[in-house]
Parts: C-alpha cells; structure tokens; sequence
C-alpha cells in the first residue's frame, strides 16, 4: 500500500530513541524526510538516521521550542507531518507525590507537546494542509499509582488532541492522538522500577505480573506503535482526525 508520504517533511519530537526512533526508520522507509529533536545530542547522533536533520532542544521551554520551530522550518522546509512523541513524566508513588512533581509531570509531558503543537498547527493552519500525531498513552485513561501525574498530563493531552483537531478541521489540518499501552521502551523499563517498589516485590517479579495482564502475553514492540503513527500521518488516513486511538492490545477493553 502506498501512503503517499514520498518527499513529504516530517518532523518527530523524541525521535532519537524508543517509539519516536520507530516512526522515524518507518517514515524514512515510505519515502519521507525527517527531522529529530531530543534534549540529547548523543542521543540524536546514536540513532543514525541517515540523510534526518537534527537539532537539540529542550521542548519544556516555550521559547526554545518555538525557537526549534522557527529553524526547522527555515533550515528542513515547511513541515507536512508533526509526530510528538518526547518526554515521560518521572513514575511516582502516590504517597511520594508533591505539587512540585505533579507541576514537573506536566512540564515534562504536556507542555513539551504544546509548546512545539502550538507555533506548527498555526503554521499549517495558514498553508491549509497537515497532521499531527501525538503519541500519548493510556495512563491518560487508567489511572495507575505510580504515574498519577504523568496520567494526568496525557488526559490533557487527549483533550487537547481532540479540541485542536475540531478548531482546525476546517483549515486542512487534521490531529490524532495514539495511545501505547506497555510498549519495549526505556520509559516502561523505568516505570516497572517504581511499581517493584510500590509493590514491595523484585523487578523480575513486577515484570512478570505486568506481562499476565496482557491480553496478548507481551509488550508491543516501538514499531508496530510506529506502524500506526505513519498510517494515522498519511495519505490514506486523511478522513482521520480528532481521534484517540488506544493501541494497547485489548489491556483496556472498555468502550468510551
């Protein structure tokens, strides 16, 4: 199946490992060009995508990220496809929880996507065409006692998601939010620590009831979410917008 992405500028927020590397390797394997963005330069150097453009910046701050933006735009060229999928709140226990680290979840995970979302889908906005996909989570729909703040930070992020899509619907530009469950990434590897400690119990031992309440018995691997991503940006998914897609392997087999 040809997505029609051959050419198409794509840049991914988060793109120098984990999901965001996935969708990387999967939009340069259709043809498009892209550009990475991390905080780390080693980061971005380590993930060795040939012929990507990168550039390092901390997308917590509003004027680094616009300023990102701004060189992007000017040095890649006008961006068809926004894919942001950086930052991770830090996994806390409930009772470890202050207002400081639920004020840091939401720097770490819902103002790195808007302050990058915001100067890209004006831009868009005025061209008449795009997409953005954010790679959220469903901690932002099951709530867990160990990522309350970073849950909280992705449910803002489903509404956002859903909002901008309508605002800018009839403007050409489309908004899609996807939403891993325990996917192979550092990030889960994190997580599976502070539920071991919650729980009282070895990280062997939390890796192993975790992958009991799969439905499937096993994490998804980064490029199967990737696999979503890309079709959610193309071509073909072009009547695709305002959606938040639960890719989680039936985990949360709820309907809402």
């Amino acid at each position: 199946m040809d997505l029609g992405l051959k050419g198409w500028k794509v840049l991914i927020t988060g793109g120098s490992k984990g999901i965001g590397l996935a969708c990387a390797r999967a939009f340069v394997a259709e043809g498009a060009q892209v550009a990475l963005v991390s905080r780390s330069e080693e980061n971005l150097r380590k993930a060795n995508i040939k012929g990507a453009y990168t550039v390092a910046a901390d997308l917590t701050d509003a004027a680094a990220a616009a300023a990102m933006v701004e060189r992007v735009e000017k040095e890649f060229g006008p961006l068809d496809v926004l894919v942001n999928s950086a930052g991770a709140a830090k996994r806390t226990d409930a009772d470890d929880l202050t207002p400081a680290a639920w004020r840091a979840g939401m720097d770490a995970k819902y103002f790195s996507y808007i302050n990058v979302m915001d100067p890209v889908i004006k831009r868009m906005g005025k061209r008449g065409r795009g997409a953005i996909v954010n790679v959220i989570g469903n901690g932002g729909k099951v709530a867990s006692p160990t990522h309350l703040a970073g849950g909280a930070a992705n449910a803002a992020l489903l509404l956002a998601t859903a909002g901008l899509a309508y605002a800018y619907a009839g403007r050409g530009v489309r908004v899609v939010g996807v939403s891993p469950g325990v996917t192979k990434t550092e990030r889960v590897a994190e997580g599976l620590k502070a539920e071991a400690k919650r729980a009282n119990v070895s990280e062997e031992q939390a890796y192993k009831q975790m992958i009991s309440r799969l439905p499937m018995g096993r994490p998804a691997e980064p490029e199967e979410i990737a696999d979503i991503v890309v079709f959610a940006a193309s071509e073909r998914g072009r009547y695709l917008t305002g959606a938040n897609i639960s890719t989680d392997g039936a985990a949360s087999h709820v309907v809402i």
